[in-house]
């Protein structure tokens, strides 16, 4: 189901979409850092970093948040949406501990001090991250819990003209967190489809 041996199963398009949305905040000058939020491996945040040095931006930071210990179990009183939700079974396949991840950079000789390690979950870490603004917020975390609990603690730090990407918009779970947040937010950017499950838009306002 999932790749023995890639850092990554984004998929060119996503991976291409990553690097578009780099490109166009480097190139009109928007201020923040990137995060992603859910990485398994570490690929996609790798390719964050990557197209930075690519461009010779170095004075980003990029985010690598994750419980490196798989999915939580949901919250069903909290979240209704995640009622009967699995994937926190799944762990012996999602989970990849910090230091895989660390060692996965360090291959692509891409490991600094710019690459800061957010561990645990979102509910715990994000609303206290030392986050001051951003530029790419990338989603991947297929739950609601995890896709909402982002949205609610970084959102606002988005610069306009930033990225929102969400990894999971075919997982219903995901696309009910996100359609709520837009909903309650009067957020009404074109959410652009990237490829089968990928979706982004840019923040306006």
């Amino acid at each position: 189901m999932w790749p023995v041996y890639a850092d990554t199963m984004i998929g060119l398009k996503r991976l291409e979409n990553i690097q578009y949305c780099i490109e166009t905040v480097l190139s009109e000058s928007i201020e923040g850092d990137l995060i992603e939020t859910g990485v398994w491996r570490g690929g996609g945040c790798i390719f964050m970093k990557a197209v930075l040095v690519a461009h010779e931006d170095q004075g980003r930071n990029i985010f690598v948040a994750d419980s490196f210990e798989g999915l939580p179990k949901p919250d069903e009183n909290k979240y209704p949406a995640d009622k009967g939700n699995d994937f926190h079974t799944l762990a012996p396949y999602l989970a990849v501990s910090q230091e895989t991840v660390k060692n996965n950079f360090k291959k692509y000789d891409l490991l600094d001090s710019r690459i800061i390690f957010l561990k645990g979950w979102f509910k715990d870490t994000l609303p206290t991250a030392p986050i001051n603004k951003l530029c790419i917020l990338r989603l991947d975390g297929d739950m609601y819990s995890s896709t909402i609990e982002v949205l609610e603690s970084l959102y606002s730090k988005l610069s306009i003209g930033g990225f929102c990407i969400i990894d999971d918009y075919v997982l219903n779970e995901c696309k009910a967190a996100v359609d709520d947040f837009r909903a309650q937010n009067n957020i009404t950017s074109e959410l652009i489809e990237i490829d089968w499950t990928g979706r982004y838009w840019r923040k306006e306002n």
